[in-house]
């Protein structure tokens, strides 16, 4: 088949669908991947080592001057609501235009399509051109269930999906509706059951360690497991003074904020000195990661590394503990490497992720951004435990048996039938 596909977001959203693409390629079908980053062009000089054809549309979506402003806005958001809306207006619709168009030309050149679960104009272009369409989820907290919902409650969870689903389509259904009115097509008034999830094939591209599946969950729906894949190319190597510190000393605790590590030299400050006090209040060797730490007045020395950039895979098998802001390729990626979290959330979504990890023994409770304080951030890297720290290897070896790459090609095979 010729297989499109597309996603938006951080590097967290784009790397979960190069490897499904890889996976694709290597299974016979001709793929093209379209790319939209929020917060780098660096996708532009990618290549393909099987062959899929890359598309990079209106990268990067947010200019760095605008990227501390949306940041620090979404952090102190505490309805779950508000920040969507505002993250998409000012991150996913500046770039609607050219992702539609993007999007209405792969849909006229595939036999299926594949987008990121926030992807309605992939999937309004996949209904407009009659070819089937496929979502990928990378959190399981969108799908509605009798059983859960992200507030935690234990009882109403239907009533407070039913509101939820409400609420999202009053926000929310504007988006894709305006696109469709443009096309004559029939409007959305379902957000989350008829944009996000699709009736014929979602793939939820999440470890079964770390997901929940829920007995009434509908058929369509599939827990594939984690889109992993080999160290890549643009993710760069370990650099010869990390190699140094990591043998200079007891494994060190990694500290990151993944993409919402601020960039601007005020809030990198700040960043860094939560992370560097929390690290000596907590007595503890860390590699801290921020962009450009000489510029805010910080040195690496014997017991902190500052670093602008490690590959995932490679760096957090080598370390003790990982702080970061439990983004869904970051919390599986950690959990994959066998060792602790400690999670710093700055939206819901993350908050989410935190009490999944908590709630199968390898993380504490998550502490939010808005509020943590380094000495908070320091008592939760020394409560880091015997049972956190034996228990985190034992969840990374189940979670190495799965491939969610195969499960998900094999998926999308059973649709049309290819072996």
């Amino acid at each position: 088949m010729k297989i499109g596909l597309q996603t938006w977001g951080s590097h967290g959203d784009i790397r979960p669908f190069v490897a499904l693409a890889e996976g694709l390629q290597q299974a016979g079908h001709e793929v093209t991947l379209l790319i939209t980053c929020v917060d780098s062009g660096a996708y532009a000089g990618m290549v393909s080592p099987s062959g899929v054809k890359l598309r990079v549309i209106a990268s990067p979506v947010i200019p760095l001057s605008e990227a501390a402003r949306i940041g620090e806005a979404a952090i102190g958001m505490r309805n779950p609501l508000k920040q969507m809306t505002m993250l998409m207006e000012a991150a996913f619709l500046p770039a609607e235009e050219a992702m539609f168009a993007a999007a209405l030309e792969l849909a006229a050149e595939s036999d299926l399509l594949v987008g990121h679960y926030f992807m309605y104009p992939l999937q309004i272009a996949a209904e407009q051109a009659g070819k089937p369409y496929v979502s990928v989820l990378l959190s399981h907290v969108a799908i509605p269930s009798a059983h859960s919902h992200p507030i935690g409650l234990p009882f109403g969870q239907s009533f407070l999906w039913w509101l939820s689903c409400w609420a999202l389509q009053k926000t929310a259904g504007r988006y894709p509706n305006r696109l469709r009115a443009r096309l004559n097509m029939p409007l959305t008034k379902d957000f989350v059951n008829e944009v996000w999830l699709s009736d014929l094939l979602t793939l939820v591209a999440v470890s079964l360690q770390l997901c929940e599946w829920q007995p009434d969950w509908p058929s369509s729906i599939r827990l594939c497991g984690f889109l992993d894949m080999p160290n890549m190319q643009i993710e760069g190597r370990l650099t010869d003074a990390v190699e140094a510190f990591l043998a200079a000393g007891d494994a060190p605790v990694y500290m990151t904020f993944g993409s919402w590590t601020p960039r601007d030299i005020p809030n990198q400050t700040d960043h860094l000195k939560l992370f560097t006090d929390a690290a000596t209040l907590a007595g503890r060797r860390a590699i801290i990661q921020s962009d450009d730490a000489a510029a805010c007045g910080f040195h690496s020395d014997e017991r902190v590394l500052y670093v602008s950039a490690s590959p995932h895979h490679l760096i957090f098998p080598r370390c003790a503990a990982v702080v970061h802001h439990g983004g869904a390729g970051t919390t599986q990626s950690v959990t994959l490497a066998g060792k602790p979290s400690v999670v710093v959330a700055h939206i819901s979504e993350q908050e989410h992720w935190g009490k999944e990890l908590r709630r199968i023994g390898i993380a504490g409770k998550p502490l939010h951004r808005r509020s943590v304080t380094a000495k908070q951030l320091a008592g939760r890297i020394r409560a880091i435990n015997p049972a956190m720290q034996a228990k985190a290897p034992l969840v990374a070896r189940a979670m190495a048996q799965e491939n969610g790459v195969a499960a998900a090609v094999r998926l999308i095979n059973a649709l049309s039938g290819t072996r």
